[in-house]
């Protein structure tokens, strides 16, 4: 869903992960029509890395409670 979110309203996916601040830079971005695309493409790669840093977070906090 915050794919789709990413691709369509690239300014409220960051909001969605909790950067409000790049959530608005994007905004800016976005209101040019230019700025669509390179404002989707971040949204995207933010979206992936936040992904990526829960999964870390999550195997860090496993393997914490198994020791």
């Amino acid at each position: 869903m915050r794919l789709i979110i990413a691709l369509i309203l690239p300014w409220l996916a960051f909001f969605t992960i909790g950067r409000p601040l790049a959530g608005i830079v994007c905004l800016i971005l976005q209101v040019t029509l230019i700025g669509w695309i390179p404002a989707a493409i971040w949204a995207v790669y933010a979206l992936s890395q936040y992904t990526t840093d829960r999964k870390i977070a999550d195997a860090l906090r496993q393997r914490r409670d198994a020791a």
